[in-house]
């Protein structure tokens, strides 16, 4: 995948909503899209109607910017989830809230999602006890996802400060002073972080 590597602010102003890609500074006044809930550019203070295409194409974009995910995977989530029983849009969701750099964040266990990757990447997570350095591994219901134990004193401070700023959402428990935390059920949509119009991005794959 193209790792996007310009200013991340500039990605919320182009969606005109917070995707909480800097960490501390989303929830603080020196973010952008409070300080210029403006589009990038020199045109971008003029407001055009927007079109029913434009529409659904901002809406995909917010969500693969959000959860840092290429053009060709999310399509594959959103092939599967297609074949999945029930509603698609939830089903899409359900499969990025699941993935493993999301659930890490979301835990509390680092600042970002981006930074959430970086740790993966490095190996410094198990999941149920096995060295997994995927981003992307989908965790299920039960499992549980733990510092390894040599990278706990590397670690240790930084868990606990970012931990102790997220609140964790009702799908996820932790033990912040063990370093693990364990998936009880199946991510809620009523837990995001941001609203998403997953109908959209279900019409906008289905053009």
């Amino acid at each position: 995948m193209g790792r996007y590597t310009g200013a991340k602010c500039r990605l919320c102003r182009r969606e005109g909503a917070k995707l909480f890609l800097k960490g501390d500074r989303c929830f603080s006044g020196q973010c952008a899209v409070a300080r210029r809930p403006t589009p990038p550019g020199q045109h971008g203070r003029f407001r055009r109607r927007p079109t029913q295409f434009s529409i659904h194409l901002r809406e995909k974009q917010k969500a693969k910017r959000m959860y840092c995910v290429g053009e060709a995977q999310f399509r594959r989530y959103v092939e599967k989830a297609k074949g999945w029983k029930g509603v698609t849009g939830e089903a899409l969701l359900r499969y990025l809230e699941s993935r493993l750099d999301n659930v890490v964040y979301r835990a509390g266990f680092a600042s970002s999602r981006e930074q959430a990757r970086q740790f993966i990447n490095h190996g410094h997570f198990h999941v149920n006890g096995r060295h997994t350095d995927i981003p992307s591994y989908l965790v299920q219901e039960g499992d549980v996802v733990e510092v390894k134990p040599g990278s706990r004193d590397k670690l240790r401070e930084q868990v606990k400060a970012a931990s102790q700023r997220r609140a964790v959402p009702a799908w996820l428990t932790r033990d912040v002073e063990a370093l693990r935390f364990q998936m009880t059920s199946e991510p809620s949509l009523e837990d995001l972080e941001q609203s998403i119009e997953v109908n959209l991005i279900v019409e906008y794959y289905s053009r």
